[in-house]
């Protein structure tokens, strides 16, 4: 049941306020007859749920089955009851659909509802549902909205699935790397006993003793290691030169400043061409990009927009962009579709992306590879130079 905040008057014409739970207006004025309250104002107030956080290919089947409804007539709230009834619906999935069916039946507008349901929808897709209510475009705007997460999800998990291999390879490295220190190298420690040992041998053998004997400490150095680098990322000062830093890295470098620019240009189409003004578009657009240090440079970005200079010449002055958006962004402004140039190019870039994704991976495989021969190779040499030597003396 909805719940009220009021202000009402006793007969002495004394103010009270207070919150009432109440069906409606009409029930919350009777509740407060009953104890002698005459209303004055009263306001509904939605408490924001919390809900779980759904993922780019979830909002996109959402934005699609509810633009099919809305196209064949189905009125808002039965679109919601029926996607809420299905019964291949993931629990979480299940449990947002209840709660806008709950806010939706309390009279509120879809957007609106979606607001109420804390992290669960991004910003951008609520703006955008606002947006096509205002305009009476909602169909419209739930289609391209359907299309605009099935793109970002098709990316990401292309981009993810593609460093899978190399991510393996790695644990695997350290895995050998740690049974060899941990389990082999211990087993050679009673053999050499004594021995004078070459330089690698002594420091191979000091490591693996500590860590067998003092592993505790190797485990809670790494742990604070975690913990104080996600406490730092919470400081814009060093987020944003930990993001800059992403933008210098040699090998990852090009894949990532693709990937932010596909992402800017696909998401300020979609809000330009739904009719959302230039700048509020780019405020929008900036908080999507997934790069702080991109994101800080926005701003300036919006300024010199307001202040009558194109839109290609303020991009030319970002630091994270791939320069050619610059070129197409201009060519749009010469021609008048900046729309369609900002959806042909983030298209393009997302091409790009694929390509430069298996390209990266391509590189990191063989690299992985010769990495790990190596450090077990030179762990394995240092262990049999003390060998070598014996046998020579026995020569």
């Amino acid at each position: 049941m909805p719940k009220f905040e009021y202000k009402a008057v006793n007969n002495q014409n004394k103010k009270f306020t207070g919150t009432l739970d109440a069906r409606d207006e009409q029930d919350l004025y009777r509740l407060l007859r009953l104890e002698n309250l005459t209303l004055l104002k009263s306001k509904m107030i939605q408490e924001k749920i919390k809900t779980p956080k759904l993922k780019a290919n979830e909002i996109s089947e959402f934005s699609r089955q509810f633009a099919d409804m809305i196209d064949a007539g189905i009125p808002i709230i039965r679109a919601i009851s029926i996607m809420k009834d299905r019964e291949d619906l993931k629990p979480k999935v299940r449990k947002v659909y209840e709660i806008l069916y709950k806010n939706i039946s309390n009279g509120l507008m879809i957007s609106e509802a979606m607001k109420l349901c804390g992290n669960t929808f991004p910003q951008l897709f609520i703006n955008m549902y606002t947006s096509g209510e205002l305009s009476g475009q909602l169909e419209k705007t739930a289609r391209k909205m359907s299309v605009h997460y099935d793109k970002e999800h098709r990316l990401n998990g292309k981009v993810k699935s593609a460093m899978n291999y190399p991510k393996i390879l790695m644990v695997i490295t350290i895995l050998v790397v740690l049974i060899i220190f941990t389990f082999v190298l211990p087993t050679f420690t009673s053999m050499y006993k004594n021995m004078p040992l070459p330089l690698p041998t002594r420091i191979v053998m000091g490591i693996s003793d500590f860590l067998v004997s003092k592993w505790y400490i190797i485990l809670i150095l790494s742990l604070s290691a975690v913990w104080l680098f996600q406490f730092m990322k919470k400081i814009d000062r060093f987020a944003i030169a930990l993001d800059k830093l992403k933008l210098k890295l040699p090998v990852f470098k090009n894949l990532l400043k693709i990937i932010y620019t596909a992402r800017f240009s696909r998401t300020l189409s979609s809000l330009y061409a739904s009719g959302v003004p230039l700048v509020s578009a780019l405020q929008i657009t900036s908080t999507i990009i997934g790069n702080r240090f991109i994101e800080e440079q926005i701003p300036s970005v919006i300024k010199n927009v307001r202040d009558g200079e194109p839109l290609s010449n303020s991009i030319a002055k970002v630091n994270g962009f791939d320069k050619k958006i610059v070129a197409t962004i201009h060519i749009g402004e010469e021609a008048g579709r900046l729309v369609d140039m900002l959806e042909s190019t983030s298209d393009s870039y997302e091409y790009e992306a694929e390509l430069a994704t298996t390209r990266l991976v391509s590189m990191l495989e063989p690299a992985m590879i010769v990495i790990m021969a190596i450090i077990v190779g030179s762990v394995m040499l240092a262990v049999v130079m003390p060998m070598f030597g014996m046998y020579s003396q026995i020569k």
